[in-house]
């Protein structure tokens, strides 16, 4: 394996891309903000086309400020907006620019989320292991515990994904038997989005419909939000216990 944290040979000082830096550096760069940012993850978003660094002669990775800023982007709106990569890829690639306004665009992405029409694609156990690099006991697993249902009809896109965390909290000992409270608080999380807004939802009033659906969006921020914070609570009293 490649060892990118010094590469041999760099462009030259007259090219363009004299700012380039190597993965390393935009590691250690980044680590100030995203302390748990590591090379793989990085490769891991290079390789799910989120991010598409340069390469020199010998196959060394080089960043240009726009694509140290591309990363910066996603991993705010992976850990303060609890984004998927799907989403986060979509509005990425319709930007002029790579990049944009996490304040404002956040807001639209999970809009899009919950009033889009469902992804059609469907998966097959063994499509999520392929596509995910998970084994089948993995997905079979989850599919056991509650955390994804194929319907009849195969996984969806978010399902896909869920398989894809689950695998990279594999590696630190997370079992899908621990993921089960997650499903747990989601459901009792959207239980009680449902008494706030069912009766607009059921209203057949278009007006009335649309406010209680962007009042969902509103409190699934919120909720979000609050429950990142009292994470953040909580794990502080363990870091510093």
């Amino acid at each position: 394996m490649i060892d990118e944290g010094v590469p041999p040979e760099l462009p030259g000082a007259g090219d363009d891309d004299d700012e380039a830096i190597t993965i390393g550096a935009v590691c250690k760069l980044l680590q100030a903000d995203f302390p748990s940012v590591s090379i793989s993850k990085i490769r891991y978003l290079e390789d799910q086309g989120l991010i598409t660094p340069q390469r020199t002669k010998g196959g060394y990775r080089l960043f240009t400020p726009l694509e140290v800023e591309r990363l910066r982007t996603i991993l705010r709106l992976q850990r303060d907006e609890f984004l998927p990569l799907r989403v986060i890829r979509q509005e990425l690639q319709s930007s002029t620019t790579g990049a944009f306004s996490v304040a404002n665009q956040a807001k639209q992405l999970k809009r899009a989320q919950l009033t889009e029409p469902a992804p059609t694609r469907r998966y097959t156990t063994d499509d999520l292991a392929r596509g995910t690099g998970a084994e089948g006991a993995l997905v079979r697993a989850l599919e056991e515990y509650g955390l994804i249902s194929d319907g009849g009809e195969g996984f969806d896109e978010t399902e896909r994904e869920v398989v894809q965390t689950a695998l990279e909290l594999s590696s630190y000992g997370v079992e899908p038997r621990h993921l089960r409270l997650f499903r747990v608080a989601a459901e009792r999380e959207a239980g009680l989005v449902e008494q706030l807004v069912i009766t607009g939802l059921r209203s057949k009033n278009p007006d009335r419909r649309r406010e209680a659906v962007e009042a969902v969006e509103s409190l699934a921020a919120l909720a979000s939000h609050m429950r990142h914070l009292m994470l953040l609570s909580e794990l502080r009293q363990i870091i510093e216990a």
